[in-house]
């Protein structure tokens, strides 16, 4: 990808993420970034459209002008991110129990503000949907959300249910059916299997990944070997222009 390119991508990436928050009126409250209980997605809008953006100007601006220091500062840049990955990659490897600990906390700490915001609420439901599970480790995890639990106390029409996206579908049906999950917690758990899924996502993506581990560590390898040729490629670009500038 050109270092153009990278840039045009950071700043549309930066651009959504603004307009998610001002839609939800962070822009007008900044305050309010810190009252989600829960992961705003946007967030992944905003760091990875101003890594990329970063990335972008100094390789491109750097190149342009022949400067080395913006030539210097993106290999370093990008030096650093590849350790980064390289650093979590070992970590996830090593300490697989922790990282399980770790998603099942954040996982669950989302399901607790899923009606929070609606970005993590869709985020949550597409999880759900496209591996077919429900909670971190299984249905009841639901429990933990004030509207879901199955608390006496709770007065909620959605007491005992799960969201739609726990739902097992029906191919004959053409429109999604938003109460579906409705008291689903208070069946047997025969018959909840029936009607949701009672495997939680937990499970569900360590299975998913290794279904697909050829996959995953293709695009990984792919992505360390474009990072490594870029940091070549800038080195090489500043020895020519030092080279340069000492014949003069």
């Amino acid at each position: 990808m050109a270092k153009s390119e990278e840039q045009f991508l950071g700043i549309t990436f930066l651009g959504i993420g603004l307009w998610a928050w001002n839609e939800k009126g962070v822009l007008s409250n900044i305050s309010s970034i810190t009252d989600l209980g829960g992961f705003d997605p946007v967030w992944l809008f905003l760091v990875v459209g101003g890594v990329m953006f970063i990335l972008g100007f100094a390789g491109c601006i750097g190149a342009l002008r022949e400067n080395t220091f913006l030539l210097k500062f993106f290999s370093v840049f990008l030096g650093i991110i590849f350790f980064l990955e390289l650093t979590a990659g070992v970590l996830a490897f090593v300490f697989k129990d922790w990282i399980k600990d770790q998603l099942y906390f954040f996982i669950n700490n989302n399901i607790r503000a899923y009606r929070d915001d609606i970005d993590l609420q869709n985020l949550i439901d597409f999880t759900q949907e496209y591996w077919q599970c429900c909670g971190a480790f299984g249905a009841d995890d639901w429990n933990l959300n004030i509207y879901f639990n199955c608390t006496d106390s709770n007065a909620s029409r959605e007491r005992c249910g799960v969201p739609f996206s726990c739902c097992t579908k029906d191919p004959a049906e053409d429109v999604i059916n938003t109460q579906c999950g409705y008291d689903a917690r208070q069946k047997p758990e025969v018959d909840q299997q029936i009607v949701i899924y009672t495997k939680g996502c937990v499970p569900q993506f360590e299975k998913w990944l290794q279904d697909n581990l050829t996959i995953v560590a293709g695009i990984f390898i792919g992505i360390a070997l474009l990072q490594i040729f870029g940091i070549c490629l800038a080195q090489n670009l500043v020895s020519d222009i030092e080279a340069v500038r000492a014949s003069w």
